[in-house]
């Protein structure tokens, strides 16, 4: 709940932040610096590390307004703090849109004059209270009493008309100035910090003041050796640390640099036009687009003329898309301009002009709307610099049991507390000794072994064409369960055949034909359709534009050319964009004539076979259609062409022109994956001139219409689709369609790559919005490959075919899915928002959904505890990308920068590879994360157990053990490869499970056992002693063997050279090895360990190593570990110890866990892809039906309910006798499980 001293700004957004004021407390303050002192700085690096405890203890609450420090915090999942300073404008007006009398004004602000040569007049400078945070600035706005960000012109909520009449003269100098104040430079301006800055900032890490504080215990306590090793990891660990992060930020802003700050033309309120640096722009200020094209500084609207635009840093679609000057008609002119509603008339920056069309005396204007961060480019560079944290178990649980450990530490450290005092140890030994408990039981190189998996699954990646910019979004990939595609060149070609056109004359389907160019007749209003009808433009003499508007008019055999600049300056009326037939000889300028009645307005050939194209409404994927004006040169009248959607089309029709089998033909080619565009033409009044054709609205374009027919195009499946989706589906892994294609197009591809199975039903849902006084409503169409049918009304019917009185719910158990249309889906998530989720559960295709659709089916999916994986080209799936757990693009442009991963191979077999590379390095995390805790563990209970008679390991042994053996095994036992194909079992995501909790306390158990055996047997042994320099226990139970005698310093003040120190250091470094090779898994998710050579090696190294010094000692080594000479029956006795501890080991992990437990109790809960018990699972259950029961008793795993939220829903559902609806039956939004028959 909002009060003065506590608001949320930014509602509604993905950035939403409650925000609370606080004023600096003098007391506070002084309290927190004695507080420092005192604790030697550790309480300032606490109060760094949590800010909220930072501002709150040195600050007292008071309202926002008064505020000098803010207190932020997300409303996100992860609730992050920030801390923020308030500071203090100096400005002329309240606002940058304020009407502020500026002639007297210093417009520099703060009394800076930035005109010398200007007189001024001090007025009273108002103050506005700011802040910043995350590159955006938050101004003070007294009117709603809280902090606002301004962004640009749309602030003003101001209608495309206002727009163009109130700013399209542009700003004067004064008032440019005046704006800057609150804008300031127009740059996105990603500042390369100073490695001295990277490198104080990476050194208050905890993880490396935790260090710090571990080589000065070591180092008192002359442990010299073991510190340099661990200060040369760190040295080591913080510059690549710091090169990696330097690198990022440089390439980062090596890509924002360039071109971002150019000379632009710029106009002012009298009509003049001067040069300026882009850096001076400022929303409301007028630029001039050059003919020659350039790379945009900002976003701006354009108010005149058009342009050529290559958008592919924002879509990654190449494709050159063409802007127009936003609309002032009747209606579009009252719409409130949105950058998104209205983006086919805005340029986004970092987006290249390529040409632009000017007309004598009119120069191609842009508005400029947003600068700097507040521009779409601004927003994908803040979305890469200041990145949501990854939100994954695995991280959560390593530091639950990372605080596990401090537990276990603080246990050791108060037994070693008391046993020292019990013992009359001196102060100064019994602090270092309890705090180097701590030290041991939580090891300095877990975060570096940790990370080793990552870092090689990216290399492995990059080796097969996968390059990433987020590495911990690897092990999120590893339990991704489900994948959302794109359709159109991802699961299918990029490009589009035209297979045949389906013309319609009198209301009726005409014969197809394969070659329109030669068999529709030259006048054809079809064909001249197919010939105008397109965005495309030459670009230095080729054409260019979408690939289908490619492949239509290349099919007509026409010619299109563009009149060039001489051409359009010569002459005050528009030359038009002219297509005509081929081989037509071009007339020269002597033969133009004009028609009378029409002053000259559009320039006319002799040939009639020539049309001019004079104005055009761009294709909107939100209505689903575009359409263009155009005249025939020698004509008297202007014809309308409109090409989209058959059902959209249709509608805009007249009824008599469209065929009664209309629908029928349609399915008949959707229904067999063909992608289908419609026609229509109409002739517009012959009192219409070219002006009143610029200003008309689409709505009365696009209207009344003749039908004219079907072109069909055909658009094949990638070779690899259907083997890939049947890899993922073996796998479990849930597979979904996101297009915006047509609904039974979408579905047909469906049934073709096999995410439909032949035998399996589609439900459509069709939901339609309140009308007419009647409630939101859904139809639920059950369909096959034989009963669905398109109607003209922009609605999809479907007849059922029923042989024994219907399917019965029961029969479709398992055997259906759901395909619903963008439209459909937003109605649902609006009226029938408990429907959502049982939808989702088993929606496979949705169709004709927007980008932002994608998305938020996406964070839907997400809702519901599925891992998603998003793979598309790049083409407006960049916010599904960016939002999915992985997102894959198979586009390599500059869009790539959205997605955490992107493919070089433009098919979905990047898909597999990915999930198994994820699934090979969480499995690594995991057995590094176990490996490390368990080294901790054991380490810890051999001190302790030293600790008891008040010895040590040495600093040797600490430094063998450490770099030695931990260090080489952790960082080769990740080298494992994945496995080389997907498996129906997924890894644990969490530590914190039952299995892998068993598999760590039972290791422990083990651990813990042998070295107590050990421990306590040496002592017992006949010829043990309180271990002396002069000590030979080698020669009095051994005389045969000619060892040499130990040579030994007079005097151990440590006490490290002992009995028991010798054998626990065997003992241990044994277990170290034994646990190392038990956890490294490798089948279903790695490759075998023997096939991990380094590892391999290593090992083998080791135990010849430590089998050699501990058989056959030598001197020198054992001088150098403080090792003493032990008898040889003793040693012997030791190798059984060994020996029976790994075999212990291996069959716990191996035999118990990972065959009898997993198998009968923490598998019985697993579901199959959509969260039902698949049959296989039913049969073992049942022939382990025993086993079950009693291991589930002893685990306390009986009725135990699933954890995800789609598992728990699929086995409500399959409980619940009306689900899903049954055919033909409506579900209204007044009782949305209430469904009746039609």
């Amino acid at each position: 709940m909002e009060t003065d001293c506590m608001k949320m700004i930014n509602k509604g957004l993905d950035d939403e932040m409650e925000v609370w004021g606080y004023c600096r407390s003098r007391w506070r303050v002084a309290l927190v610096g004695v507080g420092t002192l005192c604790t030697g700085g550790l309480l300032l690096l606490l109060l760094y590390w949590l800010p909220e405890w930072g501002v709150k203890s040195t600050c007292r609450p008071c309202p926002l307004k008064e505020a000098q420090i803010l207190l932020l915090r997300s409303t996100d999942e992860f609730r992050r703090w920030f801390r923020v300073r308030v500071h203090v404008l100096q400005s002329p007006g309240l606002s940058p849109f304020d009407a502020v009398d500026l002639q007297t004004s210093p417009a520099g602000g703060c009394g800076i004059h930035p005109y010398p040569d200007v007189s001024y007049t001090e007025p009273q400078a108002m103050q506005i209270c700011y802040f910043n945070h995350h590159s955006m600035q938050y101004f003070w706005n007294d009117t709603i009493q809280n902090f606002e960000a301004i962004n640009g012109m749309e602030d003003l909520r101001l209608s495309c008309s206002s727009l163009l009449s109130e700013y399209s003269s542009g700003l004067s100098r004064p008032q440019q100035d005046y704006r800057k104040l609150f804008f300031g430079e127009n740059e996105i301006a990603v500042r390369v910090p100073s490695l001295f800055m990277l490198l104080i900032k990476e050194v208050l890490n905890p993880f490396y003041i935790f260090q710090l504080f571990s080589v000065i215990l070591w180092s008192a306590e002359e442990y010299y050796y073991y510190a340099a090793a661990i200060v040369f990891m760190s040295v080591i660990s913080i510059a690549i640390s710091l090169y990696t992060i330097k690198k990022q930020y440089v390439m980062l802003h090596d890509m924002v640099a360039a071109h971002s700050i150019v000379r632009v033309s710029v106009c002012r309120g009298n009509k003049e036009v001067e040069e300026a640096m882009s850096t001076d722009l400022v929303p409301g200020d007028v630029i001039v687009i050059p003919s020659n094209g350039t790379i945009m500084p900002c976003d701006a609207v354009l108010i005149s003329g058009t342009c050529i635009v290559n958008e592919s840093m924002l879509t990654g679609e190449s494709v050159p898309v063409t802007k127009t000057s936003l609309p002032n008609s009747d209606m579009e002119g009252k719409e409130l301009y949105s950058s998104e509603q209205h983006k086919r008339h805005t340029l986004f920056c970092g987006t290249e002009v390529i040409q632009t069309r000017f007309y004598s005396g009119e120069l191609v204007k842009a508005l400029v709307v947003r600068c700097g961060f507040c521009t779409e480019k601004g927003q994908l560079v803040r979305s890469i610099l200041y990145p949501k944290p990854t939100d994954f178990k695995l991280y959560r649980d390593a530091y639950l049991f990372l605080l596990c450990l401090v537990g276990v530490a603080g246990i050791g450290f108060i037994y070693t507390i008391v046993l020292s005092v019990m013992n009359q140890v001196p102060a100064r030994t019994i602090i270092i000794e309890s705090l180097d408990i701590v030290t041991i039981t939580v090891p300095p190189a877990l975060p570096a072994a940790m990370t080793a998996g990552i870092v090689y699954a990216q290399r492995r990646l990059k080796r097969v064409g996968i390059f990433c910019i987020s590495p911990q979004r690897i092990n999120v990939c590893g339990q991704l369960n489900l994948i959302c595609f794109d359709k159109t060149g991802t699961l299918t070609e990029d490009g589009l055949d035209l297979w045949a056109v389906h013309r319609a004359e009198n209301g009726r389907f005409a014969q197809l034909e394969q070659d329109p160019g030669t068999d529709c007749e030259m006048d054809s209003p079809f064909l001249a359709c197919m010939a105008a009808c397109h965005s495309l433009t030459k670009i230095n003499g080729e054409l260019s534009g979408d690939p289908l508007d490619l492949k239509m008019f290349k099919a007509t055999g026409w010619l299109l050319e563009e009149a060039t600049e001489e051409e359009t300056s010569l002459h005050n009326p528009i030359m038009p964009t002219v297509v005509k037939p081929p081989k037509r000889p071009k007339v020269n300028e002597s033969e133009v004539t004009a028609t009378p009645d029409h002053s000259m307005e559009l320039y006319e050939l002799p040939d009639t076979h020539e049309l001019g194209i004079v104005h055009q409404f761009p294709f909107s994927s939100a209505l689903q259609r575009m359409s263009v004006v155009a005249r025939w040169l020698g004509g008297k009248r202007f014809e309308a062409y409109l090409k989209g959607a058959p059902e959209v089309v249709a509608g805009l029709c007249k009824t008599s022109t469209v065929p009664e089998n209309f629908t029928e033909v349609l399915e008949d080619y959707t229904r067999h994956g063909f992608r289908v565009i419609a026609l229509a033409h109409r002739q517009l009044e012959s009192k219409l001139t070219w002006h009143k054709v610029q200003n008309l609205n689409r709505e009365h374009i696009e209207s009344n219409m003749d039908f004219l027919g079907l072109i069909i195009m055909q658009n094949k499946l990638k070779p690899e689709t259907a083997d890939v989706l049947e890899d993922l589906r073996r796998a479990n892994i849930r597979t979904v369609m996101v297009t915006g294609d047509n609904m039974l197009t979408a579905i047909s591809v469906a049934r073709d790559c096999g995410m439909i199975g032949p035998q399996e039903r589609v439900i459509v849902v069709d939901a339609q919005p309140p009308s007419g006084g009647h409630a939101a409503e859904i139809l639920w169409h059950y369909t096959d490959s034989s009963s669905a049918l398109t109607s003209k009304d922009n609605s999809i019917q479907f007849v059922e075919i029923e042989s024994d009185g219907g399917p019965s719910n029961g029969r479709l158990r398992g055997q259906y899915h759901f395909a619903m249309s963008g439209k459909s889906l937003a109605v649902t998530l609006e009226h029938f928002p408990d429907l959502v989720p049982k939808l989702v559960l088993r929606g496979t295709v949705f169709a004709r959904m927007a980008p932002d659709q994608k998305t938020q089916l996406v964070e839907i999916l997400q809702s519901v505890d599925y891992y998603v994986g998003m793979c598309g080209d790049g083409a407006n799936d960049c916010g599904a990308l960016k939002r999915a757990h992985g997102g894959i693009s198979l586009s390599e442009l500059e869009a790539s920068v959205a997605s955490p991963f992107t493919s070089t191979t433009p098919n979905i077999s990047c898909v597999p590879n990915l999930i198994r590379e994820g699934r090979a390095a969480l499995v690594t995390s995991f057995c590094v994360f176990k490996f490390m805790a368990l080294y901790s563990i054991i380490q810890y209970v051999s001190v302790i157990l030293l600790y008891s008679i008040l010895s040590n390991l040495g600093d040797f042994q600490f430094l063998f053990i450490d770099v030695v053996i931990i260090l080489i095994i952790a960082f080769t036992m990740s080298l494992n490869p994945a496995w080389k194909e997907l498996v129906a079992q997924r890894p644990p995501s969490s530590l914190i499970s039952v299995p892998l909790l068993f598999s760590v306390l039972t290791q422990i158990m083990v651990c813990l056992s042998f070295q107590a055996l050990a421990f306590i047997w040496v002592q017992h042994q006949s010829w043990y002693e309180k271990w002396t320099p002069l000590s030979n226990a080698c020669n009095a139970t051994r005389t045969g063997l000619s060892i040499d005698p130990n040579i030994t310093h007079p005097t151990d003040h440590k006490n490290i050279r002992n009995y028991e120190n010798t054998t626990l250091f065997y003992i241990s470094s044994f277990q170290y090895l034994a646990v190392a090779i038990v956890y490294s898994k490798g089948k279903p998710f790695r490759q075998p360990s023997h096939k991990n050579w380094p590892l391999v090696l290593s090992c083998i190294s080791l135990y010849i190593f430590l089998f050699l010094i501990m058989l056959y000692p030598v001197s020198a080594i054992d001088n150098f570990l403080e090792i003493v000479c032990v008898p040889y029956e003793w040693r012997i006795t030791m190798v059984i110890i060994i020996v029976v501890n790994a075999v212990v080991s291996f069959i716990l992990e191996t035999l118990v866990l990972d065959i009898i437990l997993w198998r009968l109790v923490f598998s019985q809960d697993k579901l199959g892809k959509d969260g039902v018990v698949s049959a296989t699972q039913k049969t073992q259950q049942s022939n382990d039906r025993w086993g079950t029961r009693f291991f589930a008793w002893l685990f306390c795993q009986n009725r135990k309910t699933p954890k995800t939220r789609y598992s728990q829903l699929a086995q409500e559902l399959q409980d619940d006798l009306d689900w899903p609806p049954r055919p033909q039956t409506c579900t209204y939004g007044k009782a949305p499980h209430l469904s009746l028959n039609l």
